[in-house]
Parts: structure tokens; C-alpha cells; sequence
């Protein structure tokens, strides 16, 4: 039996539906309405585990395409700046732009709490998928959307008139928000941020949210809602949710020289570093050490600080764990002292941290606001 897009579609809100997604009427009848396929033309990039390959629509056929279009599932839409469409061929790499699954465009908006009559500021504008999404339940007029590569914006605005809508689009740097639409009710990020620009307050009503995901140089993510108060002080608790975002690019980690392994001070591990492979554990680390690359070595893991060459690097010693510190600062010790903190306080999820943030000055807490913290780069 051949599937239309309406049906797909359908299919879609009934599956987000059921995980309890769509309470809002509004927000299903978005589902259905905006065509995906509209916003990733005729070529995604697929992973095969070392590359990133493109897939073709006249490879698969109408009907396995629309079906692979309409699953909940993120598709690459560019790899290092080059768009799926001008792939010659598999590409080493990291993606630099996709279309993010339905359901995490759905989740960021309904954590927003949007309402009926709110005007909203997306950075990151991607295909233009979520600002459909928008539009759809807010009308035109209150959609600003802020895209940082030129290209990429030019392409999302066709697919949006092809789709019938007329946000308000800008190419800029979307850390710098959008003065010209200011007061928002809410900011939504699809992009991954190391720290909350304070332009984001400024533009920001009071009572409004910003969602977005909080991530860094070692690429651990959480993601949270965040509530501007009258004295211009945001704060928030992390969902818990295990989702995360591509950096914002000015936020993108610096060019690292190759690492070589310097002996420096060694030492037995108090903690094995198997646990940074957990979703929270990582987090912390990347709080304690947050201009800190985190790399899987062939029988441990490295920290390598980008803005003063300090490392370490941890290796077995048939017994445990050693770790060899190198530089001016101590990344292990930093990392060890903050899992210490979150292990005494029974390691808790993510959703036992929390956020304030001024414009002077940002923090991440465990428990509560007078708890455990560490403040975030600016």
C-alpha cells in the first residue's frame, strides 16, 4: 500500500502523540500540516560508521524516501560546510547542519511554553524545518529566525516560500539575538551554547524562557529551560533529557595540536575514567574542566586543555588506573574533585542541576542554588 505525505504525517503526531508529546492541539495540527520533505530537498548524509554518505531520492524511490523523511530520526543535511546535494561522494567529518528529529523540535517548543500571541526568536535556522513548526502555530509575523551561514539561509528561505510561510529570517551571528524584533517571549535554540549570551537577556521580556542545550569542548550536553526574572537574573533546572545540539560556530572548539603524551606527575585514579562514558558524569567532568577536549585513546582517555597545553592522560596498570598531569593546571584533579562532589550527593541525573545566569555572571549548581557550582567560561 503506497503512502502519501499526509498519511506519513499523521502517522508522525500519532507516534509523538503516544509518548505523550502533542497535548496542544495546536502543536499536533503543526505536525500534520508542515511537509518535511519540503525542507530536505532530494539528498541527506547517512553515517556508515567512519563516513558520512550521501542518500539520494532517485536511489530509494518516492515512497521509501518519504518514509525514511518521516521517521523520528536527525538527517545530516551538511558535513564541514558541504551540503549533501554537493557531495561527490562519502565524506569524512562532522556535520555542520542538519534537520533534527520531530520530536526534539517538539520537545524544545512545548518546554518553551509557548502560548497563542507569543513571538518567538529561533537561532539557528537550519532547513527551516522548526521554523515552519513556528509558523504554523504562530503565525508569520511572530517568528524571528536567525541563521549564521549565508548559504544555508538561503536555502531554508526557499524551502519555507515553497512551504507557504514568511518569517521574519536574518543571517547573522544568532549569539547576538535580534534587536530589531526584541521583546520575545521565548528563545529557542538549535544549537548548543558553552555559555548563555547576554544579548539573549536583553531581548528577552520578563517571565520569558530561552531553551537551549549547555555544552562545551569536551561535547557532554544538557538541556534546559531557563526563566528571565524582573531583576534581569535567568534560572532554570536541567530536563534530564539526553539530546544534544551541534555548537553554536563561534562557540566551536579551537584547532588542537596532535596530542603527545607528556609523563609529567603520575598518580593512581580515585575514579576509573569508564565513567565518563555516563551522560551525567561527562557533564561534570566538562564543568570542572571546561576548556578541556575529552579523547578516547586506545586504552583510556585524554584531557587536553586548548587554552594552556595542559593534559592528562590515564592508561591501566593492571591494578586500576594511572593518570599522568602535564601543565599549569591539573585536569584530572579538577575532573576527580567535582565527580567527588556529585558521587557524596548520590549521583544524580542531570535534572538535579541547575542554572543562573547573569550578564556577569553564570552558573551551573547541584542541588540548589547555594549548593555545589561551577561557573561556565565567558
Amino acid at each position: 500500500m503506497t503512502s502519501s505525505s499526509t498519511t506519513l504525517r499523521q502517522g508522525l503526531a500519532d507516534q509523538l502523540a503516544g509518548r505523550g508529546q502533542l497535548a496542544d492541539p495546536a502543536w499536533r495540527s503543526a505536525v500534520e500540516a508542515v511537509p518535511r520533505e519540503l525542507f530536505l530537498g532530494d539528498v541527506v548524509f547517512r553515517s556508515d560508521g567512519a563516513r558520512w554518505e550521501p542518500v539520494r531520492r532517485d536511489q530509494l524511490g518516492g515512497e521509501e524516501w518519504l518514509r525514511m523523511v518521516y521517521s523520528d530520526t536527525t538527517w545530516v543535511t551538511q558535513v564541514d560546510g558541504i551540503s549533501a546535494a554537493d557531495a561527490p561522494g562519502p565524506l569524512p567529518g562532522k556535520p555542520t547542519s542538519s534537520s533534527t528529529l520531530p520530536s526534539l523540535v517538539l520537545r524544545m517548543a512545548e518546554l518553551a511554553g509557548i502560548r497563542e500571541g507569543d513571538k518567538v526568536l529561533e537561532i539557528g535556522t537550519g532547513t527551516g524545518y522548526s521554523t515552519a513548526i513556528l509558523c504554523h502555530r504562530l503565525g508569520d509575523k511572530a517568528v524571528y529566525s536567525v541563521e549564521y551561514d549565508g548559504a544555508l539561509a538561503a536555502t531554508a528561505a526557499q524551502h519555507l516560500r515553497d512551504a507557504g510561510c514568511s518569517p521574519n529570517l536574518v543571517v547573522g551571528d544568532g549569539l547576538r539575538g535580534h534587536p530589531g524584533g526584541a521583546e520575545y517571549d521565548a528563545v529557542i535554540a538549535t544549537c548548543a551554547v558553552r555559555t548563555i549570551p547576554a544579548s539573549w537577556l536583553w531581548q528577552l521580556r520578563d517571565g520569558g524562557s530561552i531553551v537551549t542545550t549547555v555544552s562545551g569542548w569536551m561535547l557532554a550536553s544538557g538541556l534546559i529551560r531557563l526563566v528571565l526574572d524582573e531583576e534581569g537574573t535567568a534560572r532554570g533546572r536541567f530536563t534530564g533529557d539526553t539530546v544534544s545540539y551541534m555548537l553554536a560556530r563561534p562557540h566551536e572548539r579551537p584547532p588542537r595540536a596532535t596530542f603527545y603524551p607528556h609523563p609529567g606527575t603520575t598518580r593512581r585514579t580515585r575514579v576509573s575514567p569508564d565513567l565518563l562514558d555516563g551522560w551525567t558524569a561527562h557533564f561534570v567532568a566538562q564543568l570542572a574542566a571546561p576548556s578541556a577536549e575529552l579523547v578516547h585513546t586506545g586504552n583510556g582517555v585524554a584531557l587536553i586543555d586548548v587554552a594552556t597545553g595542559s593534559q592528562a592522560w590515564t592508561e591501566p596498570d593492571g591494578h586500576g588506573w594511572t593518570v599522568h598531569q602535564d601543565g599549569p593546571l591539573p585536569l584530572w584533579d579538577h575532573v576527580e574533585d567535582a565527580l567527588a562532589v556529585w558521587r557524596e550527593a548520590g549521583s544524580p541525573d542531570q535534572t538535579a542541576f541547575g542554572m543562573t545566569v547573569t550578564e556577569w555572571d553564570q552558573t551551573v549548581w547541584l542541588g540548589d542554588p547555594d549548593g555545589p557550582h561551577w561557573r561556565l567560561p565567558t
